[in-house]
């Protein structure tokens, strides 16, 4: 197959989306092993392209970036709608076209997938930007109406999809997160902090981290609104505690990082963070300060079972894996 992957969102700074799309592509080339043709494609301003092309290095896939005038989501939003020109006039020939949020222009032939890593705009449109919502939104109900295969990153999303979008179960291909290499225990030594990632985030739950954060003597909360790729393992393995009290995710990544990294976390216990946690994690109730503190303090005393467990656990998730389930799901859509 020669699978094109729309990988437009790597022209801008990385979040869990764009570190998904890189691991994800990166899965797709080793699990191809020659077999299938990987395509990067990508219409993007002349701005963006270096930092796409350096997200792209070291990926063994064929590259069609295309340059675009400045406002680039604007011509791209521009070419969702009015359809015209298919892909396959800037790529060529494909067997699968993969395409992200950022637009979902035409194509000729082949299997149309895309994926979807949550339903939050369309179930908590308070915790997104009204931009975001519609961007969304709108790109939900075209998937759903166009889509040979959607790809999501966990089972409880896939069933949320098929529920919300009307969308077939069997035509939804899980594929789970990797963790990446530099996600490991060695050098990490448990210092006096919690972590949480992302505190202007309101599903991230701050304010009542925060609160449980004031019950836990000897303990202060590390928040940092901004984290580089290079700081970030040795946040996670210098941490006492990884703390995600959130109320809703579509998987939940930091969790498996934070368990590769060597330590204990704590998460919220809604069913949507269920399968990143899996029994290696304290549960606990977001909603409630007393029951965040007492999570905590359960990981502090359960430090070296808890620690022992999250490195298993997150030794299942690979790119690899995640290269497969997606290459899979295109076969399915056939």
């Amino acid at each position: 197959m020669r699978i094109v992957v729309d990988v437009t969102p790597l022209s801008h700074p990385r979040t869990g989306v764009g570190n998904y799309l890189r691991g994800s592509l990166g899965g797709l080339a080793e699990a191809a092993a020659g077999e299938h043709e990987i395509v990067a494609f990508a219409p993007v301003s002349m701005l963006s392209r270096e930092r796409l092309e350096q997200a792209l290095d070291g990926i063994p896939v064929e590259q069609r970036l295309v340059t675009l005038p400045p406002s680039a989501h604007l011509w791209r939003t521009f070419w969702s709608r009015v359809g015209t020109p298919t892909v396959e006039r800037l790529v060529g020939p494909l067997d699968v076209f993969h395409f992200s949020d950022w637009m979902y222009p035409r194509q000729r032939a082949g299997v149309r997938s895309t994926i979807v890593h949550d339903l939050i705009p369309l179930r908590h449109p308070e915790w997104v930007h009204p931009r975001t919502r519609r961007q969304n939104v709108a790109k939900y109900r075209h998937a759903a109406r166009t889509c040979d295969v959607i790809v999501t990153i966990s089972e409880f999303t896939a069933n949320d999809i098929a529920d919300r979008l009307g969308f077939p179960r069997e035509r939804i291909a899980v594929a789970y997160p990797g963790v990446d290499d530099r996600f490991s225990s060695e050098g990490g030594e448990a210092g006096d902090y919690v972590l949480m990632l992302a505190p202007g985030d309101p599903r991230k739950n701050f304010s009542n981290l925060a609160a449980a954060a004031e019950l836990v003597p000897g303990l202060r909360l590390e928040a940092p609104d901004q984290v580089s790729d290079d700081e970030l393992p040795d946040l996670y393995r210098n941490a006492a505690v990884f703390a995600y009290p959130s109320y809703f995710e579509g998987f939940g990544i930091p969790i498996i990082e934070a368990m590769a990294c060597g330590t204990p976390v704590v998460a919220g216990a809604h069913p949507s963070l269920d399968e990143a946690s899996g029994d290696a994690a304290v549960r606990v109730d977001p909603d409630s300060p007393e029951s965040i503190a007492e999570g905590i303090e359960r990981a502090l005393k359960e430090r070296d079972s808890l620690v022992a467990k999250g490195l298993e656990h997150a030794r299942r998730f690979t790119w690899r894996a995640c290269g497969e389930a997606h290459i899979h799901g295109f076969l399915t859509g056939n």
